[in-house]
């Protein structure tokens, strides 16, 4: 099959008949051959020395392997709020250049304090869709103003239209662990089954990631997701 770049000339043949004429295929975005799975875990309530990878007193040996085998950054800008530090490390940019001051649900009508994040910050889950990355989210989010959260939408400002794929998940700062409002892509769900049958919304999450690579990687092991 022959492939082209978008943008670049036609390289079939276009002829008086089907005989005369081979076909190519605008080219689909591919990451580069080795290109690696990117994870990234935000925790809300969680202080920079508790960690025992940073001499933190709580035991957390998962945490400390990735550590010993990454980069450990030590000098990332965090205001201790959810959506400034959101916003901050999926854009690089300062929080009140992006209208987070303060959480979404603090916004107030001034720039830089409004909770409404202009399209030119790019994300990093737009950039790396585009570089043939599976994209996916679960979890909080925080990054959409509160009047932009019900089912009239807009949608442009929830995970789906800020480059991730896929979304499973509660667009405000909290939720009940039992009893969540949660967001399935573009759309509200019901929890799957009820706290008395052994639901807890942690459980309901890591499913719904692992779900998420398992179908990628089903029909394209060879794309990676981030």
């Amino acid at each position: 099959m022959v492939e082209y770049e978008a943008g670049s000339p036609f390289p079939g043949v276009i002829g008086r008949t089907l005989d005369e004429s081979s076909p190519a295929w605008p080219m689909p975005p591919r990451a580069p051959e080795g290109a690696p799975n990117v994870v990234i875990f935000v925790l809300d309530d969680v202080g920079y020395g508790q960690l025992s990878a940073f001499g933190g007193l709580c035991e957390t040996p998962n945490i400390d392997r990735l550590a010993k085998r990454g980069l450990r950054y030590s000098n990332f800008q965090t205001t201790a709020l959810c959506s400034p530090t959101r916003g901050c490390l999926l854009t690089g940019r300062n929080h009140h250049t992006l209208g987070l001051s303060a959480i979404t649900e603090l916004s107030m009508g001034y720039p830089a304090h409004n909770a409404v994040m202009g399209f030119e910050h790019g994300f990093l889950s737009e950039m790396l869709v585009e570089r043939g990355y599976n994209t996916f989210a679960v979890g909080k989010w925080h990054l959409t103003p509160p009047a932009e959260t019900t089912m009239a939408g807009p949608f442009n400002r929830w995970p789906l239209g800020r480059g991730f794929e896929r979304y499973y998940g509660f667009l405000g700062g909290d939720t009940d662990q039992w009893y969540p409002d949660l967001i399935h892509d573009n759309h509200a769900v019901m929890p799957p089954s009820k706290p008395t049958d052994g639901y807890h919304l942690n459980a309901d999450l890591a499913d719904h990631a692992i779900d998420f690579i398992k179908d990628a990687h089903v029909n394209a092991p060879e794309k990676p997701f981030f």
